[in-house]
């Protein structure tokens, strides 16, 4: 054997990835899920017709002149009938005529009956002679890149970073803390930053075969671009999951029991579920909490990874996620190291 083989270091890396691959509830969670999530996603927010609206007025006129938009379907109701359809939700606006001119009926809580209004009155306006003062025209975008399947697959792909770290790691350290084994580890001639740096190892390997098959399947099924650097998309991967991993350390340092780990991951990942954008983006939060929502080590993996795969950034112009990222990852370790519990 040469003295890689005979290292600590090597041989726990091995036997955490080995581990791993023998664990069918990681295949599913790390592979698997993140794939049925893109599927999913794509099909409820693929590219469509706009909807047809459906809508009624009290005169057939109106009527006529409403059914000449093919984005609403009129039908002729008088105004009893027509808020009983309002009020089931068979139509979405009433138009109703008037001596001196239409009175809309709809709620205006309601989008699509807000369009509905603005349809509404285009239409019968022009009807009636309007003309635009300025001509406009109608130039709709539909190629990969501005759908909403290639904004979230980044934010999957982030989530499934931090999900498959901190989970991946954290149990498997808690559950070798209750049966026992991390004690006999003690008398074995290893470091505890080398038992510790063979979990972040074994991520790495385990990263490569998740984050291919994810953007595998999301570039061939739904022609998701990637309009920057693979080398560096990879860099920033290996980075969002070490800085995860960094933290699963953090969270099963101290951790006895399984019940008490899983608790204390929920407790960190659920506030980046929610404040870091995976399904829209993180600017729809008050300003107040931005600095909060910034600071989050999956906002920043997001918003590097959207970068790169949608704009084409460049690292160089990422060195505030980057250095987040960065923070994430050597304060929790150096922590880890610090306080971990072999019992």
């Amino acid at each position: 054997m040469n003295k890689l083989q005979l290292s600590s270091l090597y041989q726990l890396s091995i036997m955490r990835f080995r581990l791993t691959l023998r664990e069918p509830e990681a295949i599913f969670w790390v592979f698997i899920f993140p794939i049925l999530l893109a599927v999913g996603l794509g099909i409820a927010f693929r590219n469509r017709p706009a909807d047809v609206l459906q809508v009624a007025a009290t005169t057939p006129q109106l009527t006529r002149a409403l059914a000449a938009d093919n984005g609403l379907a009129a039908s002729t109701m008088d105004e009893s009938a027509g808020s009983r359809a309002l009020a089931n939700g068979s139509i979405l606006l009433l138009a109703i005529q008037q001596p001196g001119g239409v009175a809309y009926q709809y709620d205006d809580t309601n989008p699509d009956a807000r369009s509905a209004r603005l349809l509404a009155d285009r239409v019968l306006q022009t009807a009636a002679g309007r003309r635009n003062p300025i001509p406009a025209v109608d130039r709709l975008v539909h190629q990969p890149g501005s759908r909403y399947i290639d904004f979230v697959v980044p934010g999957l792909l982030g989530m499934n970073l931090m999900g498959s770290a901190i989970w991946g790691i954290g149990f498997s350290i808690v559950e070798a803390r209750q049966k026992k084994l991390l004690k006999r580890l003690v008398a074995s001639p290893m470091r505890r930053w080398q038992f510790l740096a063979a979990y972040l190892i074994s991520r790495l390997t385990m990263l490569v075969l998740e984050v291919v098959a994810f953007l595998g399947f999301a570039r061939f099924i739904f022609a998701v671009p990637i309009h920057g650097s693979l080398w560096q998309l990879a860099a920033l991967c290996v980075l969002a999951s070490l800085s995860f991993s960094a933290l699963g350390l953090l969270v099963s340092s101290r951790a006895r029991t399984m019940e008490a780990a899983s608790g204390l991951m929920n407790l960190v990942m659920l506030p980046m579920w929610i404040l870091s954008g995976v399904f829209f983006s993180a600017t729809r939060f008050p300003a107040v909490i931005q600095p909060i929502v910034r600071a989050l080590p999956l906002t920043a993996a997001i918003d590097a990874l959207r970068g790169n795969m949608l704009q084409g950034i460049g690292l160089q112009h990422m060195l505030a996620p980057i250095a987040v990222l960065l923070a994430w990852l050597a304060v929790p370790f150096a922590v880890s190291v610090r306080i971990f519990r072999w019992r």
